[in-house]
């Protein structure tokens, strides 16, 4: 049976955006090398990247033409988009491959991400489902509101949250949503040159 992981960016006051979605805390003056270079060693353990429908648009939209060293595994590794629709808009993934580009899109990297798997149905049944199937762990990425969605259904089987050293007070929080405090062991921790720490939790059962 394959994990669920959730793969955050937050603040230390656990919000994941501002109240109108500001996220300027998430791209410091001096980038850290080695939190990317983390970052992109555990998306390779990833058997598939799960996402909601805006947020599979605004990767679609980055990724394939980034340099970034997590870029290689989000162009890589399939892409599980959950959406209502039957149907996932990929016409920002087309843009990336018009002919017009100074550097066209390698035809590989933009089929991964022109043809991701659309899972349209129950949240906790089409999770169930890509859990039973073989292959490696699965890693979700967001939105904010597919986050909360999988947090308050309990899906979640580890949590790796990359803790920013700064504080909003006010914002879009990742626990926002839950009807009850939710018990995490905390499995390992990991600190960057920034300041910034990755924390990887499991909720606790029984």
């Amino acid at each position: 049976m394959r994990k669920l992981i959730l793969r955050m960016s937050v603040t230390l006051d656990g919000f994941m955006a501002g109240p109108a979605g500001e996220m300027r805390w998430l791209f410091p003056a001096q980038p850290d090398p080695v939190a990317k270079q983390w970052i992109a060693d555990m998306m390779w353990q990833a058997g598939a990247h799960l996402m909601g429908s805006r947020t599979y648009a605004d990767m679609a939209a980055y990724w394939p033409k980034s340099d970034d060293v997590i870029a290689a595994p989000m162009n890589a590794v399939p892409k599980v988009v959950f959406s209502r629709s039957q149907h996932v808009n990929a016409a920002t993934t087309q843009a990336l491959v018009d002919a017009s580009s100074a550097e066209p899109v390698p035809v590989d990297v933009a089929k991964s991400w022109a043809e991701p798997r659309v899972a349209s149905g129950d949240l906790a049944q089409e999770i169930a489902r890509l859990k039973a199937e073989p292959g490696k762990d699965l890693v979700a990425h967001g939105g904010v509101a597919f986050a909360r969605s999988l947090v308050s259904s309990g899906l979640i089987d580890e949590y790796v949250l990359v803790v920013a050293p700064v504080a909003l007070g006010r914002g879009q929080g990742l626990f926002s949503e839950l009807a009850e405090p939710l018990a995490l062991d905390l499995v390992s921790s990991t600190r960057f040159p920034s300041g910034s720490c990755a924390q990887v939790l499991r909720p606790k059962r029984g």
